[in-house]
């Protein structure tokens, strides 16, 4: 408290506007040769104001130097209010440096600040999309389409495309605010649930050039990957310009992070009394800043009463090595899972559940699925659920037999609780199917195994397949849009064929199936005239978003297609998929040279519809 007084004692005498005069010094106690004034060839003449020296004495005057890049004789802003003595021990060092105009205008020294012009994670020769490709378009439709776009996506492969496009450096929309582009894409990677992306975006903008809205999506970043401390930064260099709760309590523990750990405690006390935050959150966001420096209490954390996830709670829940209710997990919306199965400070267990859902979204791959079984089945404490699958995965790569690998495979399939995370496991299998020997004993499991292995991107190993694909099986509809290349057209008898293999509602795996090799170009175009009225599908007719794509498309522009082909995959299974929407995104996807991705797209369209 003492030195608080002093200090804040200085900033006072600092902030006052009254003169301090130096006392006259007696010459009996000056050094030789220092009792008179030097003469000066040049002695400029004394200012109107200056005092008139008096005879046998002499008067001193303030020598004041400037303090460097700060204007002369201004100690704070115009229009700011002096706080009183006691407002001033409340303060923390950051707020006093906003008030004295000290705090740092950005996070990187000047040789070091990067330029808007291109933001993003991928440049063009590492897979990116081309950097130019938005630059000269419409800055309302890029926003509308990543504003309008709610994150989640029927496919898998349509996902990786959105999210190499929305990670790629890119040149903002002439018009736009390179920041508030940075912004839309990092929010959208958010809803789909790709932190670790959006964050990575993020931070390739200097915090000095941050907007408002580029602020707000860096704390959903922050939030969603559960990295309090990261947002320090951006709090420290815009620290006046938001009064919210989340912005307060976020400063109150970058306030302990950053050495005054007492301070820190002090505000999310007072946060607590005002109830800025919920009890719950309060109680965490106390724990976790009480990490910090010695003001460390005990805090107990008791979740009845609580009834949800928010994205803070969450964050704070897992930063502080805590996991949350399992009733409120399950009940959360799915970016909760996408969270933890990419969070390394969640429990094992944990973040294989989350796996159950973020392989068959896009968030994970195949090999980053075997990982974290691999790591399960190294820890002996850990049994279940997940223990069981990591020795069935084991098994199905060196199980002695391909019977037994293929026993293997299938217990992983069908212990999947739901489709989704039956799915998922076709997709941590894709690379022990290819492994698979192709033989006709196999040949129920052909679909399955074709679909794990085009889920991990592994075409070439499922085209082996082909010999034993009967024509018109689902087998054969996969690998009719999965080839590279087909060198005859499909015709009407196997259109025909698959037709009458089709279990599903609606025909619906025939309407995917003809919708993609349309767009592929692959089908007879009689043919296709004839099974498009079978099925009462019009792939003829137009729509708004149809006619932007097919324009996209012309103009060979690959990231406003891939924009616009995830605005229209959005949904929570593909029954909200039609085959008017997927015939537009797979040509589209084709004619501008993302045929990889096309085929993929349609092929998986077939597999889970």
């Amino acid at each position: 408290m003492k030195r608080l007084a002093l200090l804040a004692g200085g900033a006072l005498l600092a902030l006052s506007s009254a003169l301090v005069i130096a006392q006259d010094a007696p010459e009996s106690l000056l050094p030789p040769g220092f009792d008179r004034p030097r003469p000066s060839r040049a002695a400029p003449a004394a200012p109107p104001s200056a005092p008139a020296a008096q005879a046998g004495g002499a008067v001193s005057v303030p020598v004041v130097q400037a303090i460097p890049g700060a204007p002369a004789g201004a100690a704070l802003p115009a229009g700011t209010k002096v706080p009183s003595l006691k407002e001033l021990e409340a303060m923390s060092p950051d707020e006093l440096d906003e008030l004295l105009g000290l705090k740092p205008k950005s996070d990187m020294p000047p040789a070091a600040r990067r330029s808007m012009r291109q933001v993003g994670v991928i440049a063009s020769y590492e897979g990116g999309l081309p950097s130019a490709a938005l630059a000269r378009q419409s800055p309302d439709l890029v926003r509308a389409a990543l504003d309008r776009n709610k994150g989640q996506l029927v496919s898998r492969w349509g996902h990786i495309l959105l999210r190499r496009a929305l990670a790629s450096r890119l040149d903002a929309p002439a018009g736009m605010n390179p920041a508030d582009f940075a912004a839309s894409r990092a929010a959208l990677l958010v809803r789909m649930g790709e932190g670790d992306v959006a964050r990575a975006l993020v931070q390739d903008v200097d915090v000095g050039n941050f907007s408002p809205a580029l602020t707000q999506a860096a704390l959903d970043t922050y939030a969603a990957t559960a990295d309090i401390t990261g947002v320090c930064p951006v709090v420290s260099v815009h620290g006046g310009v938001r009064k919210d709760a989340d912005w307060r309590v976020l400063r109150a523990i970058c306030t302990a992070f950053q050495g005054d750990s007492a301070a820190g405690m002090t505000q999310l006390d007072r946060l607590t009394d005002e109830n800025a935050w919920p009890k719950i959150d309060m109680l965490l966001a106390q724990k976790y800043a009480g990490a910090a420096g010695k003001a460390r209490r005990a805090v107990k954390i008791e979740w009845d009463g609580v009834k949800e996830l928010t994205p803070w709670r969450y964050a704070l829940t897992v930063a502080v090595g805590l996991e949350p209710p399992a009733e409120l997990m399950t009940k959360a919306p799915a970016r909760y899972s996408y969270s933890a199965a990419l969070a390394p400070m969640v429990p094992l267990q944990a973040r294989a559940a989350g796996a159950e859902r973020a392989g068959a979204a896009g968030i994970l791959s195949s090999a980053a699925m075997v990982d974290l079984l691999s790591q399960i089945y190294e820890q002996d404490e850990i049994t279940g659920t997940y223990a069981d699958a990591a020795e069935a995965l084991r098994a199905a790569y060196v199980g002695a037999t391909p019977d037994d690998r293929m026993k293997a495979i299938a217990s992983l399939w069908d212990g999947a609780p739901d489709a989704q995370a039956r799915y998922s496991r076709l997709v941590l299998t894709g690379y022990a199917a290819a492994r698979m020997p192709v033989e006709g004993a196999f040949a129920k499991q052909a679909p399955d195994l074709i679909a794990a292995m085009l889920a991990a991107g592994l075409d070439q190993n499922a085209m082996r397949w082909a010999p034993q694909a009967d024509v018109g099986s689902l087998a054969w509809g996969q690998l009719a849009l999965a080839q590279a290349q087909r060198s005859t057209p499909v015709d009407g008898a196997a259109l025909n064929s698959f037709y009458g293999n089709d279990p599903s509602d609606g025909y619906r795996k025939s309407r995917f199936l003809l919708a993609g090799l349309m767009g592929l170009g692959r089908v007879d175009q009689a043919a296709a005239q004839d099974f498009a009225g079978k099925l009462e599908l019009d792939l003829g007719r137009q729509t708004k978003w149809s006619r932007l794509i097919d324009q996209a498309a012309d103009a060979n522009n690959q990231a406003l297609v891939a924009l616009l082909a995830g605005l229209g995959m959005q949904g929570d299974g593909w029954d909200k998929m039609t085959g008017l929407h997927l015939y537009h995104i797979v040509s589209a996807l084709n004619r501008v040279g993302l045929g990889a991705e096309a085929r993929m797209i349609a092929a998986e369209a077939v597999a889970r519809a």
